[in-house]
């Protein structure tokens, strides 16, 4: 009988003891576990196993924030038109170079309504030239000390031109040959054939003059009565002086 007690004793030690191991080997995996990569192997210093790196990605680019008081380049912004800036030249009333720089420059939310115009005029087989554009305040100054004559040239001590906002643009036409169409007078001609009283001109010349203001009056420009080649932007008043830094 002490035989088979004892020997019932020891079994049970037996079970117990298999069932600590197997206790204790499942509590240990669990544990360590994290440290082993997926072929059971240890990582060493790592506390996970590292993740595939993705791509990285592109930020999208900012598009810049465009404005109509912008002021651009008209020979970029409407590839099609001539530029012809007279006061860059001596090729003007003065016989002296008024401007530093001969590159035509509006603000852009006239320089759309030139756009508009001169896709017009490309209809019927015409391009915009243009005389003058944006004139620098300091600009006005020099053509008031070579003219300081306020029938011909704004006095800037009293004010400014509109060119000088950037909104008004002084053109002619120009044909599918690159000739000048025949208009009333050169630019700034202070004759009275200037003027929009069309009673002096012949039928050919009234025509295309009254064309020239159609259209640019069509796609927001106002024209004024002494120079036929003038326009000025109906929004003028949204634009103030423009003085460069």
């Amino acid at each position: 009988m002490q035989t088979n007690k004892q020997q019932r004793q020891t079994w049970r030690l037996i079970v117990i003891f298999i069932v600590f191991i197997v206790i204790a080997t499942s509590f240990l995996y669990l544990h360590y576990q994290p440290f082993l990569n997926q072929k059971g192997e240890p990582f060493y210093g790592l506390q996970e196993e590292p993740v595939p790196e993705e791509p990285l990605k592109k930020e999208p680019k900012e598009t810049p924030e465009v404005s109509p008081q912008d002021m651009v380049n008209l020979a970029e912004f409407i590839p099609d038109i001539q530029v012809d800036l007279r006061y860059a030249t001596v090729n003007n009333f003065t016989a002296a170079i008024i401007y530093d720089d001969d590159t035509a420059y509006m603000r852009r939310g006239t320089a759309e309504k030139l756009k508009a115009a001169q896709a017009e005029f490309a209809t019927h087989g015409y391009t915009i030239k243009v005389w003058d554009a944006y004139r620098p305040p300091a600009a006005q100054f020099k053509l008031w000390e070579k003219v300081p004559d306020a029938r011909f040239v704004i006095n800037p001590h009293k004010g400014y031109s509109y060119h000088s906002r950037g909104v008004a643009v002084d053109v002619t036409l120009v044909d599918e040959k690159g000739q000048e169409v025949i208009m009333p007078t050169g630019f700034d001609d202070f004759t009275a054939r200037a003027n929009r009283d069309y009673n002096d001109l012949d039928r050919e010349t009234a025509a295309n003059t009254r064309f020239l203001e159609e259209i640019m009056v069509k796609h927001g420009f106002k024209s004024i009565y002494y120079e036929w080649w003038h326009f000025v932007d109906s929004d003028k008043d949204k634009y103030p002086v423009y003085e460069p830094e």
